[in-house]
């Protein structure tokens, strides 16, 4: 009896240990998956922080580079006139000339005339060559890679349309039969005309109908009171288009830099005629201009250098009056063709009413009646609505010779 309690006794101890043993066992695996969980989260932790030093570097790194640039005096800008020895003549940005040194490790296989180099401002040393860059007015012309304008919008214009085809759209569609003529293609176009008769969309029109690139600019734009600034542009926009030929150079109000030369004494004046001597070399270079032909437009032909007109620069003169009755009359069925017009209201009346419009007040007219309609909640334009838009432009111009007579500023 006694060695049957014992045995039960020791069986019971060893289950004791045994549940003692699973405890712990238990216990230290728990404890092993939270120091795991632990470990993880704390790994975790680690990569985030350090990916967050990394950016605080790049950041702090960020900061005193740029605090190093605020501290660093600024460069001038200028371009490169001509190279004397190891020396280059200098136009700074203000205009003003220097002769100054070219830092030895500078490609001076780059610096030649119109690159764009950046100066000590201390020594006026050539320290940098800089990227190609047009100039900002250059830059803003208005560039339209191929215009949507075409012919059939410009109403009562045919002859003008014809002879600006033959100088423009045949050189680019046909050069050979040029050269086979023995006979070079005309290089630019001037257009003379009141304003508001369709230079400007003829112009687009033409690079509509040759898929060419259209820059555009007011001559005014090229007129500049630091010397060589007008010249740079008129060379800047030359090489643009160049570059982005066949392309088509409209400059609007050329009489602004192409006025007949006088004695001037001003430096402005002079600025504006070595401009028009850019203009011409540009036309005349050396550097063909298959590719690119210049359109030219003025209000007062009569004001022009004669140097312009030459043969072998504006080849072709074409003259946009005011338009007559039956030019008007196409004007109207061009900007009315979609317009949903009530009983009673002709063209042909319409045309009578606009003596003396241009073809920009007849397409404001048009406009002025559409919107008269869509004030009074109508689906289609009325007689009446013609009439009140005539008269509007009627008195709009009125208003505006009178502005000019006395002068802005009484």
């Amino acid at each position: 009896m006694s060695s049957e309690a014992d045995e039960t006794n020791s069986d019971d101890n060893t289950l004791q240990k045994g549940d003692l043993h699973r405890t712990a066992l238990d216990r230290l695996t728990k404890d092993y998956q939270d120091l795991s969980e632990k470990a993880q989260q704390l790994l975790t932790e680690k990569l985030f922080l350090e990916n967050e030093m990394t950016q605080l570097k790049k950041r702090s790194n960020r900061l005193e580079e740029e605090l190093s640039n605020i501290r660093t005096p600024p460069l001038i800008v200028g371009f490169i006139q001509d190279i004397v020895g190891e020396q280059a003549i200098v136009r700074s940005s203000n205009g003003t000339v220097f002769l100054v040194y070219v830092n030895r490790s500078l490609d001076t296989s780059k610096i030649k005339p119109g690159v764009r180099v950046a100066l000590n401002q201390d020594t006026l040393s050539v320290v940098e060559i800089l990227n190609e860059s047009w100039d900002p007015l250059v830059s803003n012309t208005e560039i339209i890679h191929t215009p949507d304008v075409p012919y059939s919008s410009i109403g009562g214009l045919e002859k003008q349309i014809r002879e600006l085809k033959e100088a423009i759209e045949l050189p680019f569609e046909n050069p050979k039969a040029f050269s086979d003529m023995g006979i070079e293609p005309p290089k630019g176009v001037l257009l003379t005309g009141p304003p508001g008769t369709g230079k400007t969309m003829l112009a687009k029109a033409v690079a509509t109908s040759t898929k060419a690139t259209f820059l555009g600019l007011v001559g005014a734009e090229l007129a500049q009171k630091y010397i060589g600034e007008g010249g740079r542009m008129v060379r800047e926009l030359f090489e643009m288009a160049r570059q982005k030929s066949p392309s088509i150079i409209f400059i609007d109000e050329i009489d602004s830099i192409g006025s007949k030369r006088l004695d001037v004494s001003t430096s402005g004046d002079r600025e504006v005629q070595r401009t028009l001597m850019q203009l011409l070399s540009e036309i005349d270079g050396f550097d063909r201009l298959d590719n690119v032909k210049v359109i030219a437009a003025t209000n007062r032909p009569e004001l022009l250098d004669a140097a312009l007109l030459r043969p072998g620069r504006f080849d072709r003169i074409i003259e946009i009056p005011l338009p007559e009755l039956e030019a008007r009359d196409a004007i109207f069925r061009v900007h009315c063709g979609e317009m949903p017009k009530e009983k009673g209201v002709d063209d042909r009346k319409l045309a009578h009413m606009t003596e003396g419009f241009s073809g920009a007040e007849i397409k404001s007219a048009v406009l002025e009646a559409g919107i008269s309609a869509i004030s009074d909640n109508r689906k289609s334009v009325n007689k009446e609505d013609f009439v009140l838009a005539i008269k509007k432009v009627q008195d709009n111009r009125k208003d505006l010779a009178d502005s000019n007579s006395e002068g802005i500023y009484t």
